[in-house]
């Protein structure tokens, strides 16, 4: 066994004994059934759990990268940057505090840009402008959006067909593992809207929270972010590509805080334009789901422009999960902010600090993970212009242990 083989055994049973101490930190595992019985029989408190990860860390840092092939380099730093941010996470179980910045460094490798009140209110102001009735934008953005609620009897038709539409399209372009598979769930109770729990096998459980009501975008949204080319075309190709074919068993663990987030919720958000570019959204939404929804087709074009726009308010809720949980705000006011800047309905509003209290500064994956992803696929040629190579590059980063930090070129945060 090699050292980086060996190294990767003790990453996967320090993930899994962190797991004993933190219910949403294994998001999911399919290895050695060995590994996970002599983590469960051990039972490491924290503070063994972190002596340990500073020694693997240790040792993975005497070795010289610059003589491993590129993807043995990118498996050397990513094992190096997921134990980093393991021992954050057991250091923030532990009881350290840091500000939402320092955290989401730590566990994320990466930190979002800060904007203001004036900088989302105008860009609210510019979006009002565009919406009928009366009232504030909020209200008559909330109201506007009720047109085009998918009704939940319609419900499963509807994502059924986007589905459908976003695995052709994503195998049109990519060549993915023939026993490929999901299920999907439809469930209440829950702080986030859906959630990929990946099983192995090349097989996900998607579910669907239907707490709140469900509008047309997101039957889009969610097949492609859930599934393809999203959260499941990239585990399947990880376990394919990583486990299967070169017996890396470290992507058989998925430890939720880590850099692994940002590039899984980065390519998952922006493999909905990959899938569903420009006006090829509209088309589809008009022809196939506004009629299986019972919605009026003829309403489509105007609803994705007032939805584009709303896109630019993407980091607003960064803002109000920073102000929240670095002790500036309270819940109400977070609410408030969520309502006034990022056009949530009250009720959204109150689940989404919910989800800031359990996932804390995981927030920032989606939007800036989106926009870093974006301009990594664009700087290795793959523009609009160039969908082909688009794809390609797509294909290949869901493919690779890349970390955060290597998407902006550099090789590690410290």
């Amino acid at each position: 066994m090699t050292v980086m083989n060996r190294l990767a055994d003790v990453y996967i049973r320090l993930v899994l004994s962190v797991g004993q101490h933190d219910g949403d930190y294994v998001d999911a595992y399919y290895g050695p059934a060995e590994i996970k019985a002599r983590a469960e029989e051990e039972k490491l408190p924290l503070d063994r759990i972190r002596s340990r990860a500073q020694g693997a860390l240790g040792e993975l840092k005497t070795l010289n990268n610059s003589r491993m092939d590129d993807m043995v380099r990118l498996r050397h730093e990513y094992l190096v940057g997921q134990l980093q941010a393991l021992i954050a996470r057991v250091d923030m179980l532990g009881g350290r505090k840091m500000t939402f910045d320092e955290e989401s460094l730590a566990l994320y490798d990466a930190v979002a840009p800060t904007h203001g009140e004036d900088h989302f209110r105008e860009i609210v102001e510019r979006l009002g402008a565009k919406l009928p009735g009366k009232g504030t934008v909020p209200e008559r953005y909330d109201a506007y959006k009720q047109e085009f609620i998918i009704p939940r009897e319609r419900l499963d038709r509807v994502f059924t067909a986007a589905v459908a539409e976003s695995r052709k399209r994503t195998k049109e372009k990519i060549v993915l593992p023939e026993d490929e598979s999901f299920t999907v769930e439809y469930v209440t109770g829950k702080s986030w809207s859906a959630y990929n729990w990946y099983k192995g096998g090349c097989h996900s459980l998607i579910q669907m929270n239907t707490d709140l009501p469900i509008y047309i975008d997101r039957a889009v949204d969610l097949a492609s972010h859930e599934g393809y080319p999203g959260h499941h075309a990239y585990n399947s190709l990880l376990e394919t590509e990583l486990v299967r074919k070169r017996g890396w068993r470290e992507f058989s663990v998925y430890a939720l805080f880590s850099p692994q987030s940002l590039i899984a919720e980065g390519t998952a958000n922006f493999g909905i334009a990959m899938a569903f570019p420009g006006e090829e959204r509209v088309r589809f939404e008009r022809d196939a789901l506004f009629p299986l929804a019972g919605l009026d087709p003829s309403k489509a074009a105007g609803y994705y422009a007032v939805h584009e726009m709303s896109l630019a308010l993407a980091y607003a809720g960064n803002e109000a999960a920073r102000r929240y949980l670095n002790g500036e705000i309270d819940r109400e006011k977070a609410a408030r902010w969520l309502v006034d800047y990022a056009l949530f309905s009250p009720e959204r509003a109150q689940q989404r600090t919910k989800f800031f209290d359990q996932y804390r500064s995981y927030v920032i994956n989606y939007n800036l993970g989106q926009d870093m992803v974006k301009r990594y696929i664009e700087s290795c040629g793959g523009t609009q212009e160039y969908p082909e190579v688009r794809w390609r590059e797509f294909g290949k980063l869901i493919s690779s242990p890349r970390l955060p930090s290597g998407l902006l070129g550099t090789t590690g945060r410290r």
